[in-house]
C-alpha cells in the first residue's frame, strides 16, 4: 500500500502549470508573465508530474494541467483531486473532442477544459474566468453566516409534485432569503433535482454512495453542481442496472457536511427512503409533507404524519396541498383536514401553463410563475421553513373516531358524491 500523501506547508503560489509539449509551454510562459506570474512555474510532465509534485507540495491558486498523455483523463483528474487542496481552480487541456468527457470533467470539479490546439486568447479568457472564481465568494467561506436550516420534502404519494416543491423551496431559500442553499435529491436512479434546473447531475452522489469515506468538505465543494450564486445541487441519474445498495451512512455524512457548508439544506426525500433510513430525519428542522386531496393521499398522509410524530418529534411539520383544482377533488379540503386531524398549512393551486413553462425553461416553478395564486403560497412556505419561530398550523381537527374508517369519514364522502355528480350534470 502506498504511503499517504503529505502536502508541504507554506504560502500558495498563484499559478502553476504542467504541460506535455514545448509548444504549449511556449504559449503559456508569456501569458503567465502578463499576469505577473513566474514563467518558471510552467513545468513539463503533464498530469503525472502534477500528481507527483502536488502530493508533497502546496497546491497553487490556479493550476493548468495537460491531459494529452493521459489514457483515462477522468480517473486521472480524480487522482489529481485527491492531492489538491480546497480552493484550487483547475484548467485542463487535452486532444479528446468529446462532449461527454467535457461534462464529466467539469462535473468532477475542474473550471474549464481547452481543446488543443487552442489560441492565446482562449487561454487568457480561461485565466480571467479562473481569477473571477477566486475573487468571488467561495462556497465554504460563505458558510455559517446564518444558522443552517434543514428541510426535508416528502410526498405522500408518487406524482404529487414533491420534487417540484423541493426545487422551488431550494431556489426561494437562495434567491429570496439570501441563504447559500444545497438541494440534495435522494432519488438516486430517477431524481429530477438537476433536470428541473437544466443541469447535468454529475457523479458526486453516486461516488458518495460507493465511497462514503471520501465525503468531506473538499468532496462537497467538488461534487455539488452550481445552479446559481446561491444554489448548488447534488443529484444523480444512476444506471438502473446498478442497485446502489447502501446502509444510509453516505447520506447521513452528506447531510452533515452540507450542514456545515451551507446556510440552507433542502432534501428531496422519497418516502421509501424515510422508511429505510429513519435516522436521516433525526436532525431535520422542518418536514414539508406534500399531499393530494384523494382517498389514497389521505390514508398515506395519516400514516406519514403519525410516523413523523414518533420518529422526528423535533421537526416542525408543514402540510402542503399541491396541484389543487377547486372543482375536481376526490376528497374535500374540509374532510381531508378532518381525517388527518390538523389543518393544511399551504395550498398550491394547479397552474398547467406555469408548470409547462417551468419544464420547458428548466427553471423552478416558483421562479417562472407570474400568478399571485402561486407566488403568495410559495412565499408563505419559505417564511414558515426559514423562520425558526414559525408555528405550523397543526391544531387538531375534531376526529370522527379512532379507527381508520372513522378518520376517513367515508360516509360523508360517499354521501357527497351523488350531489357533486348531479351538480356537474346540471
Amino acid at each position: 500500500m502506498n504511503a499517504p500523501f503529505h502536502r508541504g506547508s507554506g504560502l500558495r503560489d498563484p499559478f502553476q502549470a504542467f504541460v506535455a509539449d514545448e509548444t504549449t509551454a511556449e504559449m503559456l510562459r508569456p501569458i503567465a508573465v502578463e499576469h505577473g506570474w513566474s514563467p518558471e512555474k510552467v513545468n513539463k510532465g503533464g498530469l503525472r508530474n502534477a500528481v507527483q509534485t502536488l502530493s508533497v507540495a502546496a497546491s497553487p491558486s490556479i493550476l493548468f494541467v495537460d491531459l494529452s498523455e493521459s489514457g483515462d483523463p477522468l480517473n486521472d483528474i480524480n487522482a489529481l483531486a485527491e492531492v489538491c487542496e480546497p480552493g484550487t481552480v483547475v484548467i485542463a487541456a487535452g486532444q479528446v473532442n468529446d462532449v461527454r468527457l467535457y461534462r464529466d470533467l467539469v462535473a468532477s470539479g475542474i473550471q474549464d477544459y481547452l481543446l488543443k490546439p487552442f489560441s492565446a486568447d482562449q487561454l487568457r479568457d480561461a485565466f480571467a474566468n479562473a481569477q473571477m472564481t477566486i475573487s468571488g465568494p467561495r462556497l465554504m467561506e460563505s458558510a455559517n453566516e446564518k444558522p443552517n436550516v434543514m428541510a426535508a420534502v416528502i410526498g405522500v404519494r408518487g406524482g404529487v409534485g414533491a420534487s417540484t416543491v423541493a426545487t422551488s423551496l431550494a431556489w426561494l431559500m437562495g434567491d429570496k432569503a439570501g441563504r447559500s442553499t444545497a438541494l440534495l435529491d435522494l432519488d438516486v436512479h430517477f431524481g429530477t433535482g438537476a433536470l428541473a434546473l437544466d443541469l447535468e447531475p454529475g457523479r458526486g452522489l453516486t461516488d458518495a454512495i460507493e465511497n462514503p469515506s471520501r465525503i468531506d468538505g473538499l468532496f462537497i465543494e467538488r461534487a455539488m453542481v452550481r445552479a446559481n450564486d446561491k444554489l448548488c445541487v447534488l443529484s444523480a441519474e444512476a444506471p438502473i442496472n446498478q442497485s446502489m445498495m447502501t446502509d444510509g451512512s453516505a447520506f447521513y455524512q452528506l447531510q452533515e457536511e452540507i450542514r456545515h457548508a451551507f446556510e440552507g439544506t433542502v432534501i428531496d426525500m422519497p418516502r421509501n427512503m424515510m422508511v429505510q433510513f429513519p435516522h436521516l430525519l433525526g436532525d431535520v428542522h422542518v418536514v414539508v409533507v406534500v399531499v393530494e386531496f384523494t382517498l389514497a393521499g389521505t390514508r398515506d398522509a395519516i400514516r406519514i404524519l403519525s410516523w413523523l410524530k414518533a420518529n422526528a418529534p423535533q421537526a416542525r411539520v408543514i402540510v402542503v396541498a399541491n396541484r389543487v383544482q377547486a372543482a375536481v377533488q376526490e376528497v374535500s379540503r374540509k374532510d381531508f383536514e378532518h381525517s388527518i386531524e390538523r389543518k393544511v398549512d399551504i395550498v398550491l393551486p394547479f397552474d398547467a401553463k406555469a408548470a409547462s413553462q417551468s419544464a420547458k425553461l428548466g427553471q423552478p416553478l416558483a421562479k417562472v410563475t407570474k400568478s399571485a395564486k402561486l407566488t403568495q403560497p410559495f412565499g408563505d412556505l419559505l417564511t414558515r421553513t426559514v423562520d425558526q419561530d414559525a408555528e405550523a398550523g397543526d391544531e387538531p381537527a375534531k376526529a370522527g373516531g379512532s379507527s381508520l374508517l372513522g378518520k376517513f369519514n367515508l360516509k360523508s364522502l360517499v354521501a357527497k358524491k351523488p350531489k357533486e355528480a348531479s351538480t356537474q350534470a346540471a
